[in-house]
C-alpha cells in the first residue's frame, strides 16, 4: 500500500499590482504558515511581490508543522524529507506560474527547517534556478538521494543568517554553508547575530535593500 499523496496548503500576501516577482517564505518545525507572515511586509514593504507561505505537511509531536523528522542535525530523514522536497518543488512551480512569475524571479526564503527547505529548493539538482535564497538559523542538508547542483548556481545571491548562541542549530552550520557556497562561486551575504535560534530583525531590515537589487523592478 503505498503512503499518502503529500499536499502543500499556503496563504498569499497579494502584492500591490501586477506582481514584480514572488517572495516565498517558509517556516520553522512546529510553526505554520502564519509564523513568518510579518517577514514578508519587513522585507518587502512596498508590496512589489507576492508572497506565497506554504505549510508543513506533516503534524509530529510536540505539536504544529514540520517539514521532516528530525533524528540528527544537518542530516534530515530521508523517508519525509525526499516526499516533502518533491512536494514543496512541485507546489512552488504551481505557485509561480499560477501567478505568472517566473522562476528566475522567485526569492526561496526560510527560518531554521524552513532555511532547510529553501536551501534544497534553490539548490537541489533539477530546479529552477531561483532569484536568491535567504536561509536564516538553517543548514544545506545532507539526505541520501538528494544532491546539490552548485555548478549551475555560480553568482546566485544567498543571504545566510544565524545566531552565534544558537543552542538547536549551531552557528557552525551557518559558517558551513557560507564556506561551501563561496567556495562554488554563489555570493554570499552573511550575518552572525549574538542571539540565539532566532531571527535577527536588523538583518532583515538590510535585507529589505538587497532584495529590491536582487529582484528589481521590470
Amino acid at each position: 500500500m503505498s503512503p499518502p499523496p503529500v499536499e502543500i496548503s499556503s496563504i498569499t500576501r497579494p502584492a500591490d499590482g501586477e506582481p514584480q516577482g514572488m517572495l516565498v517564505l517558509i517556516h520553522g518545525r512546529g510553526a505554520d504558515e502564519h509564523d513568518l507572515q510579518p517577514l514578508a511586509d519587513m522585507l518587502d514593504p512596498e508590496r512589489r511581490l507576492v508572497a506565497v507561505l506554504p505549510r508543513g505537511p506533516l503534524r509530529l509531536p510536540p505539536g504544529g508543522a514540520h517539514w521532516y523528522v528530525v533524528h540528527e542535525i544537518g542530516r534530515p530523514d530521508p523517508g519525509t524529507f525526499l516526499p516533502t522536497f518533491a512536494a514543496l518543488g512541485e507546489w512552488l512551480d504551481g505557485a509561480a506560474a499560477a501567478h505568472g512569475v517566473p522562476a528566475d524571479r522567485v526569492m526561496v526564503a526560510g527560518f531554521s527547517q524552513g532555511a532547510v527547505m529553501s536551501y534544497a529548493l534553490g539548490l537541489g539538482a533539477g530546479r529552477p534556478r531561483p532569484a536568491g535564497i535567504i536561509a536564516l538559523s538553517g543548514f544545506i542538508p545532507t539526505v541520501a538521494g538528494f544532491d546539490l547542483d552548485l555548478a549551475g548556481r555560480a553568482g546566485l545571491p544567498v543571504a545566510v543568517g544565524h545566531g552565534t548562541l544558537d543552542p538547536v542549530i549551531s552557528v557552525e552550520f551557518g559558517r558551513q554553508a557560507r564556506t561551501l557556497l563561496e567556495d562554488a562561486g554563489l555570493d554570499v551575504r552573511y550575518q552572525e547575530s549574538p542571539m540565539a535560534h532566532s531571527i535577527d530583525p536588523a538583518f532583515l531590515r538590510e535585507l529589505h535593500g538587497w532584495l529590491g537589487q536582487v529582484v528589481p523592478g521590470r
